[in-house]
């Protein structure tokens, strides 16, 4: 019997495992925590050196390291090839990594070849009094970090006394996710223009439209591209409503959005790797606008591109990894299109009554594809829910995953689902 392969995993948890336990590649590993989900989620400050030798000494415990994997954002997209160039192997250059994390890096890049194809953008120092007459184009626009995680710290500004307002709570927050970042780049040899920048915010022209993430994978010397989600919104809210693959939209759109994705992954460099892109294809001007890149899969899409293809794309990152061309992913699941809901609720409270195991277990009953976290707990403050600081917008109180035979039947189930879910929120008082 062959050796298993011992694969670690930066930011291993139970979710992840559970799906890469359902892949034909699973019998030949052994998966390994490098760094635990929860020692890079929810804590109050992280250290990269602290991170690095916690994996060194885990990898010198089991005796070695066959492969390196993550399908998290920063630390744990940066952290895979740190730890794959010491060990010597397969993976993506930090270099290509951090041209993807660092947003306005990303974006000079962008320029280069597709500058048709993304926004109006310009640096700013957060802590400079004059930032606002310095950023060069009027609002609306949206800031950012240069490196955040989802929303955090983004804000579309209406005007100067809202840019000011906004910069208080920026310039008491911006070190938690830019100093970890700023480190990795000095120590490791980045360019000083990136890493020694005052220049930790950006502003941008906003974009808007029918929102599609583009997933793929580079590999010797090849640009990928085997899934399209669509990003659906609520109609009355900016807040994500579901997840939907494959996407609806033309395929001369899809075609269109490949095209420049290849483009990008190209000009960046990022090889032996997987990828996520964002864009807003707006309709009306027939134009797409590309929002950022990731250098990771979303696993946000890990259970529907299970529930239509058979596996997750968890198989995509763990071939890399084992530097392997990673198989076509096939039409082998159950159901013909499938979602990753947000249930939210869009006022704050506090949650009177959430779903009982017995409401849980009858509508899986019903539908047997059905998985449901739930958020929230009877008692908590939905200010208090660990997502939250995702969406300012909302409240996410469950994630819904179904499958269904068309779209139609999909939003029929969820619906049902829904009604059957006993969530009561009492209104703050104001």
């Amino acid at each position: 019997m062959a050796k298993k392969k011992k694969v670690f995993v930066v930011g291993l948890d139970e979710f992840n495992l559970s799906l890469i336990k359902h892949l034909p590649e699973f019998k030949e590993c052994k998966i390994l925590p490098a760094i635990k989900f929860s020692e890079i989620r929810g804590v109050e400050h992280f250290s990269i050196p602290g991170l690095l030798k916690k994996t060194e000494e885990r990898v010198k415990k089991e005796g070695g390291i066959d492969a390196v994997i993550s399908y998290l954002d920063f630390p744990g997209s940066v952290m895979v090839p740190i730890i794959a160039q010491k060990y010597k192997l397969p993976g993506p250059s930090l270099e290509s990594v951090m041209k993807c994390e660092h947003k306005y890096w990303s974006r000079l890049e962008q320029h280069r070849v597709i500058p048709d194809n993304i926004p109006k953008f310009k640096a700013f120092d957060p802590f400079d009094e004059k930032a606002y007459d310095k950023i060069g184009f009027k609002p609306p626009f949206w800031i950012k970090p240069i490196k955040s995680y989802h929303s955090y710290l983004a804000y579309k500004i209406k005007n100067k006394k809202q840019f000011d307002e906004c910069m208080e709570e920026v310039c008491e927050n911006i070190d938690y996710m830019v100093e970890p970042f700023s480190y990795i780049a000095s120590e490791f040899g980045m360019s000083k223009k990136i890493s020694e920048t005052n220049e930790k915010m950006f502003a941008e022209t906003p974009i808007s439209g029918h929102q599609c993430t583009v997933e793929g994978y580079a590999f010797d010397g090849n640009v990928v591209i085997y899934g399209l989600v669509d990003s659906i919104t609520h109609k009355q809210y900016p807040s994500f409503a579901r997840y939907q693959y494959p996407s609806n939209l033309p395929y001369e759109i899809q075609y269109r959005m490949s095209d420049l994705s290849r483009k990008v992954i190209k000009q960046i460099g990022l090889m032996n790797s997987a990828f996520n892109i964002e864009y807003f294809y707006n309709e009306e001007e027939n134009k797409i606008n590309l929002l950022e890149v990731n250098p990771r899969m979303s696993q946000s899409h890990a259970v529907i591109f299970e529930k239509v293809h058979g596996i997750s794309h968890h198989h995509v990152i763990l071939n890399l990894a084992l530097d392997r061309r990673p198989k076509p992913l096939e039409n082998k699941g159950d159901f013909e299109v499938a979602a990753h809901f947000m249930h939210r609720a869009f006022r704050s409270g506090v949650v009177k009554k959430a779903p009982a195991r017995k409401e849980i277990d009858k509508l899986k009953e019903k539908y047997p594809e059905l998985e449901i976290k739930v958020t929230v707990k009877e008692g908590m403050d939905l200010n208090d829910i660990e997502e939250h600081h995702v969406d300012s917008y909302s409240y996410v109180l469950a994630y819904i995953h179904l499958g269904g035979q068309s779209q139609e039947e999909l939003l029929e189930k969820y619906n049902d689902v829904v009604e059957n879910l006993t969530f009561e929120i009492k209104p703050l008082k104001e």
